[in-house]
């Protein structure tokens, strides 16, 4: 995993002064490196049932869509308020400046589904926790919650206790 690490890119005062913000592009420009991250997110979760993943805009996009095809499951987008062009499932959740709006095609899961939620990055584990209310509004079981970068730091797991989390780097 040490090789994947070093394919992280830190990024100084983005999105604002005081953040070193983790660019994975020049990961996902590596092949072997997307594939071995598909690979192994694909092992840790075979035989559990996953019916549908789950990912969120953007950089949770090429993820979930080649993890989806690697498992021959479905993928369902969440998206920003206002960016899906159907009826929508909606969470809102706290920012460290004022609030967020998730949306999720409320046809994207049918209840009862074991659902995957993948994304980039687990930080304070406030978007997840959005997603998760997203599935649950559908009905949708949760097998796990994966993620490429878990900044431990911000202690996301913990807001996201009772689920299965899943993250291949730890910072």
């Amino acid at each position: 995993m040490q090789d994947l690490k070093e394919l992280i890119r830190d990024v100084p005062d983005f999105p604002k002064k005081g953040i070193i913000f983790k660019d994975i592009t020049t990961l996902l420009k590596e092949g072997w490196a997307l594939k071995e991250v598909i690979d192994v997110f694909a092992e840790y979760y075979q035989g559990k049932g996953v019916d549908r993943i789950v990912s969120m805009e953007s950089r949770g996009f090429p993820l979930g869509a080649a993890l989806a095809y690697k498992m021959g499951v479905g993928i369902a987008l969440v998206r920003k308020a206002g960016k899906l062009p159907a009826k929508t499932v909606k969470a809102t959740y706290q920012l460290e400046y004022g609030t967020d709006t998730l949306e999720l095609h409320e046809n994207s899961i049918n209840s009862g589904m074991k659902v995957l939620i993948v994304d980039d990055l687990l930080a304070t584990g406030g978007t997840a926790g959005a997603v998760i209310d997203l599935v649950k509004k559908l009905n949708g079981k949760i097998v796990g919650l994966s993620f490429l970068i878990e900044l431990s730091f911000l202690s996301g797991r913990e807001k996201l206790k009772g689920y299965d989390i899943f993250s291949i780097i730890k910072y």
